[in-house]
């Protein structure tokens, strides 16, 4: 496969990922050494490891780190599977469990955060704290109050042959990735330059790349419910976490930031940025990341 992103002058590597008795290639990156550290991408339309390179090369100076391309995003494979939670939750803990062989930082942006948690509630073995950068739960089209039966049918529309790529065409033009951008992902509109937005847009062209980004905007990669739900999650944990709360974060979405920072056993810390952070501050959020790990 060939690769869309710029090389984080780390080794790449193929885990081959058995599901329903399929095979499926996803990509992953290791740069440093040291303590095993291993980041996740948010999810979203543009998900790929390259969004935490700037937080990877700073933490490779004193661990070893790892950047996992989810399945059907990146330069993973991008099958034409029903993308649901069930699929992420196993490929996290089967990939942690065959790649690492003591327990791992998990550091995970976005909508990853609670997979990370989910991934230390059932195997507490395999994780020893866990980093949360503006973790979210809930995708976009349930955050704007669409009802499930809108929401699935898009879903379904956008998997459709015809129909499905014309749409995706569509909510990945150059203008409509820049838009996304700006409303909520970046705040410093200056940093997006044509070729910023370029690089984004190449991300979105490779085949079968509208499957799994229709599963997130809709909603169906939601791995819980309600904000009670995720509450209970990271309360059933007995591992430090660390939350860093997006300052221009979008107010549902900071809502819900805020409400983890209340609980008893996470550390907190507001940084300005939005729900992309993790990329545009990359060195802010890793001297906090660095302050909690040490």
């Amino acid at each position: 496969m060939t690769s869309t992103l710029t090389q984080l002058n780390g080794t790449i590597k193929q885990y081959s990922w058995n599901w329903q008795n399929q095979k499926y290639s996803v990509t992953y990156e290791t740069l440093g050494q040291g303590l095993p550290v291993l980041l996740l991408p948010a999810f979203s339309t543009v998900s790929t490891r390259q969004e935490m390179a700037g937080i990877a090369q700073i933490l490779a100076k004193n661990y070893q780190v790892t950047i996992l391309d989810w399945l059907g995003f990146g330069d993973s494979e991008h099958p034409s599977l029903n993308y649901k939670p069930e699929i992420y939750h196993q490929l996290l803990q089967d990939f942690v469990t065959d790649t690492f062989n003591k327990p791992i930082i998990l550091i995970g942006a976005g909508h990853a955060s609670v997979y990370a948690l989910k991934l230390a509630q059932t195997n507490s073995n395999l994780v020893s704290r866990i980093v949360l950068i503006a973790p979210t739960w809930c995708g976009p089209l349930k955050v704007m109050g669409l009802p499930d039966p809108v929401r699935n049918g898009l879903r379904e529309t956008v998997r459709s042959p015809f129909l499905g790529q014309l749409l995706y065409h569509l909510n990945t033009t150059p203008s409509f990735l820049r838009l996304m951008y700006r409303r909520h992902v970046y705040t410093h509109e200056s940093k997006l330059t044509p070729e910023f937005i370029s690089s984004k847009k190449k991300i979105t062209q490779q085949t079968g790349s509208r499957y799994a980004p229709a599963a997130f905007v809709t909603g169906t990669l939601d791995p819980v419910e309600n904000r009670k739900q995720f509450l209970e999650l990271i309360q059933s944990l007995s591992i430090p976490v660390f939350i860093i709360i997006a300052e221009n974060a979008p107010p549902r979405s900071k809502a819900e930031m805020e409400a983890i920072a209340e609980l008893e056993q996470v550390q907190s810390v507001y940084l300005p940025g939005t729900l992309g952070l993790h990329e545009e501050f990359s060195e802010t959020v890793t001297q906090e990341i660095q302050k909690f790990m040490s």
